[in-house]
């Protein structure tokens, strides 16, 4: 009998990972629909899974806890970050990459009223607060490792990429707050305009600083 051809197998995995993939994002969009109607803490993974209509060990197949939902949906914003890293022109200056990513997420961000709404949930979820300082540690992981592919430096170069990778999580993460508390009399990209142009003038500041306290500087 002739043998079919390799093609056949690979158009049956694509299906079973699609189905997977499909599975996965009914799930997660249950889980953070009911999370938006009932609340974090009143919804059980029973809930979810009804809504879902999927069995309890396929919610667990997927994900872990219910708190791993959420940080499935957080973690999207981290990809579309580093995929606009590396998007950016080769020429474009380190700043200059990393403000257009990180304009490109935030408009992603902002183009979804369920993200924003989610964010004030961990916001207002202690339980989601703790593990929303996770999500910031792995973006600046990312983001590092992102900035290092494109410069293409060695060891050193890494280090310093990832004090700056650093320096833009922590920013992401005030300005975060300071966005949910302040009155928004202001869009997004400005904000975000704005905070930029104060980490730059803190680690031009922090860089003169630091060479007037050096000897022979």
């Amino acid at each position: 009998m002739e043998k079919k051809p390799d093609g056949d197998i690979a158009v049956k995995e694509g299906r079973r990972e699609r189905k997977r993939r499909q599975t996965r994002e009914r799930i997660e969009s249950a889980a953070l629909k009911l999370f938006l109607e009932r609340g974090f803490d009143a919804t059980t993974i029973e809930d979810i899974t009804e809504a879902a209509d999927v069995s309890k060990r396929s919610f667990f197949d997927y994900f872990p806890s219910k708190e791993e939902v959420v940080a499935a949906w957080q973690d999207g914003f981290a990809g579309e970050l580093i995929d606009a890293v590396a998007a950016q022109p080769g020429d474009a200056s380190l700043v200059a990459v990393i403000e257009a990513a990180v304009d490109v997420a935030l408009r992603a961000t902002i183009a979804d009223p369920q993200r924003l709404a989610l964010a004030a949930l961990i916001r207002n979820t202690p339980a989601l607060c703790a593990r929303d300082q996770l999500k910031y540690a792995k973006l600046e992981r990312k983001l590092a490792d992102a900035l290092h592919a494109r410069s293409g430096g060695g060891e050193a170069e890494r280090f310093r990429l990832s004090v700056l990778a650093a320096a833009v999580g922590t920013m992401l993460r005030i300005g975060g707050e300071r966005w949910m508390e302040s009155p928004r009399d202001i869009s997004l990209e400005e904000f975000a305009r704005a905070m930029f142009d104060e980490l730059w003038a803190a680690l031009a500041d922090l860089g003169e600083l630091i060479g007037q306290g050096k000897p022979g500087r």
